[in-house]
This record gives structure tokens, C-alpha cells and sequence, in this order.
């Protein structure tokens, strides 16, 4: 199993798009093997560490080979260049479990 996770901050007047962003990332899902899950969410803690990431991201992905067909895959690609535009900063971690 690989965990790809996304940390993000919209760019002032874009948080809006997070639904948008969220529900075009949902819609790979079922056009990509081994895409087994989706969730995420704006920052929801008391304790401050997100370091001004506003919104996290979390996939799961059945091995390596599904998460680097999502990373190239041309609807991935056109989400990345719809919505990174909107996008102040992110980082993303992935892991092997």
C-alpha cells in the first residue's frame, strides 16, 4: 500500500475551489487501478503545526506501479495544470506501508 499525501494552501480569494479540486481528484478514482481511496479536508487542529497548509489530501494506492500511473496520467496532469495555477504552496509525501 502507498500513501500519497497533499498539503496545500489556495492562493488568496481561491478557497472555494477546494470542493471543485476535491470532486475532479474523486472522479480519478474510477478511471485509475489501484486508486483504492480518497479523503481530505481543511485543517481541523488546536494544536498549529500545519505550518499555513489550509487543506490536506489523503490517497491510497494498492503499490508503487498504481501511484506512479496516477502521478503521469493525462486527467492528472489536467487537474495539476486547472488547479495548481490557484495554489499558493503544497507539498506532497508519499509512503510505503
Amino acid at each position: 500500500m502507498v500513501y500519497h499525501i497533499v498539503l496545500l494552501t489556495f492562493r488568496p480569494g481561491y478557497e472555494e475551489q477546494w470542493q471543485p479540486l476535491l470532486k475532479a481528484l474523486e472522479a480519478l478514482r474510477g478511471k485509475i487501478s489501484g486508486m483504492t481511496s480518497l479523503c481530505g479536508g481543511p485543517y481541523d487542529s488546536p494544536e498549529g503545526f500545519n505550518q499555513g497548509y489550509t487543506h490536506g489530501l489523503l490517497m491510497t494506492f494498492a503499490d508503487r506501479a498504481s501511484r506512479n500511473t496516477y502521478l503521469t496520467h493525462p486527467d492528472h496532469e489536467k487537474v495539476k495544470a486547472d488547479f495548481l495555477p490557484l495554489v499558493e504552496k503544497a507539498v506532497a509525501f508519499d509512503f510505503a506501508a
